[in-house]
């Protein structure tokens, strides 16, 4: 991950600050509003692309539209939030009604400022976000010995061969490398994984583990993923 740093100049903060838009007129209105407080900008004018650039750089701010090509203000914000990207960000958006504005919040921005917006507002909210601070990020890969899984991305391979999850498979195998090396009950899974509150007494939790076993370990010389007689599972290199 390339890294771009914030500096101080002139008495003011220069921040690193990615432009999710893809109207050109108000990516360059943003672009050069911000620019003239000393920050750099960079613009990019899709979804998909936004949520790759806003991973491999070290970014200070994301301004975001909330109607993108590619994948939309609210999806692309869900997925850096859920892969635990914490960079402050600030909906730039023409859908400002009070449902938009929640659900704009709600999916991870921390600020929402209408279009047509003043240019001298917009750096005051730049301003004000920036002096919040930026929490770290932590990793999107997670990595037990040769198993890796890309939070941001879905993907998940083991010494370098794909595996195909299913959803539900995906989210019990994120919960296990979270607490690699850790024992996880079946009380846990059902809880934070599948979000029941009491035992449906089915063998649910069993056979998706089962199902994950097969996929993670088969083939491999190391089981990384084992069953802890009378407490639960555990992932992890038994070595």
């Amino acid at each position: 991950m390339e890294t771009v740093p914030s500096v101080r100049t002139a008495g003011r903060c220069r921040l690193a600050i990615l432009v999710i838009e893809d109207d050109i007129r108000t990516a360059e209105l943003v672009r050069r509003t911000l620019e003239a407080d000393g920050h750099r900008v960079e613009i990019v004018d899709d979804g998909r692309t936004g949520l790759i650039q806003a991973v491999a750089q070290v970014w200070d701010l994301l301004i975001v539209d909330r109607m993108l090509p590619g994948i939309d203000g609210l999806s692309l914000m869900r997925t850096l939030r859920g892969a635990n990207v914490a960079i402050p960000a600030l909906f730039l958006t023409a859908l400002g009604g009070i449902n938009d504005r929640v659900d704009g919040l709600r999916s991870g921005g921390d600020d929402y400022l209408v279009k047509p917006f003043v240019g001298a507002e917009l750096a005051a909210r730049v301003l004000a976000l920036a002096r919040r601070g930026r929490l770290k990020p932590m990793n999107t890969v997670l990595r037990v010995a040769n198993l890796e899984l890309n939070r941001l991305t879905r993907y998940v391979s083991r010494g370098g061969r794909t595996i195909e999850l299913k959803p539900r498979e995906y989210e019990v195998l994120e919960y296990l490398m979270r607490n690699a090396g850790h024992v996880v009950t079946r009380t846990m899974l059902l809880e934070d994984v599948w979000n029941f509150h009491f035992d449906p007494q089915t063998s649910v939790v069993e056979s998706h583990i089962s199902r994950l076993r097969g996929k993670i370990d088969r083939g491999f010389d190391v089981e990384l993923l084992q069953t802890v007689r009378g407490s639960g599972y555990r992932l992890g290199d038994p070595a």
